[in-house]
């Protein structure tokens, strides 16, 4: 099957990946819509010639012939853009965070159940990391056993000058735990197979810009669940030596071996990316996971044609996000 897309949104530069992968497999795109400037226009027109910018999003929406939007607005306006999407009969995939407020989330999940769309949201560190992709198939294989605790490291760079307003204001972008923190979360369901949790401790902190109260450059999380336990540091303090945007990485504990996901980069190295380092009960061992497929978007797509959930249950994508938004106002209040 191959799939029409529409752009509602470019404001974030993920949307270069999601469309990317998405027309990597087939699917085409015509036209594309953003709310007034991006600093991602000049580079999404210049990659994306043939496509045609619309300045009423009904064009998309009203469209019968697209079967799915992506949406990349700035992070507070991508839940009513879904809505309206799946209300016009629109699958959605959205950048994350999908969702930065309760009393949207519980609009999502209503429009969607009555609908029966699909709301997925791309998690990129999960969803585009060929080295996840292969902790995924190492754990289902039982390399490492039961997965009892997963940290996660989201390190950024601040890179100022690029940054557009809304990156500053905290009603815009949801605060640091709701926006890069809900990526760890994901990561932290996902392989543990917990289907919820409890958030310990969560704290979020602005150290580096006092002139901007609304910025959050360092946040952290403690999960419990069932399943296992989770710990979580964001932060916006990478320092511009580093050859990439960040050094994140996943750390898998189970209870017969352990994984380390270096995702971005070898520190001391050269650049390098999805380097995966596996010991267990009879390995020890670094695998180059560079050429792993990614499995997320070829899913998605069959997920469209049969109405089916393997790229992301739906529930999934609604207590990921839940629960960012949760960690995010305990953090607050605590801080306040």
């Amino acid at each position: 099957m191959t799939l029409k897309l529409g752009i509602l949104g470019i404001d974030h530069g993920h949307i270069f990946g999601m469309l990317a992968h998405m027309l990597g497999h087939g699917c085409t795109c015509e036209m594309w819509w953003t709310d007034g400037p991006a600093v991602t226009r000049d580079k999404f027109v210049a990659t994306y010639p043939a496509l045609t910018e619309v300045t009423d999003r009904r064009r998309i929406l009203d469209d019968p012939s697209i079967d799915m939007v992506l949406i990349s607005a700035v992070p507070a306006d991508r839940a009513r853009l879904a809505i309206e999407a799946m209300e016009a009969g629109k699958d959605v995939m959205v950048d994350k965070p999908g969702v930065t407020d309760a009393d949207d989330l519980a609009r999502l999940r209503a429009v969607q159940a009555r609908t029966g769309r699909i709301w997925s949201v791309n998690f990129s560190e999960r969803f585009q990391v060929p080295a996840v992709a292969m902790a995924e198939t190492l754990v289902a294989e039982g390399a490492i056993g039961r997965v009892v605790q997963v940290l996660g490291l989201g390190p950024h760079k601040q890179n100022l000058a690029t940054r557009p307003e809304w990156f500053f204001d905290r009603a815009r972008y949801g605060g640091i735990l709701c926006d890069i923190g809900s990526h760890q979360i994901d990561q932290f369901l996902h392989f543990t197979g917990a289907t919820d949790a409890k958030i310990a401790h969560a704290l979020v902190e602005n150290t580096t810009i006092p002139d901007r109260p609304g910025f959050q450059d360092f946040g952290e999380i403690v999960l419990r669940a069932p399943e296992g336990h989770g710990y979580i540091r964001v932060d916006w303090f990478t320092p511009r030596g580093l050859p990439t945007w960040g050094d994140g990485r996943l750390f898998l504990q189970g209870t017969e071996g352990q994984i380390e996901l270096r995702k971005y980069a070898q520190v001391g190295e050269a650049h390098m990316t999805d380097q995966l380092f596996l010991v267990n009960g009879t390995e020890n061992r670094r695998i180059d996971c560079r050429e792993t497929p990614l499995p997320y978007f070829p899913r998605l797509i069959a997920d469209v044609r049969d109405r089916s959930e393997t790229a992301m249950p739906q529930a999934h994508a609604f207590a990921a996000s839940a629960l960012a938004i949760e960690a995010q106002a305990m953090a607050e209040r605590a801080h306040g």
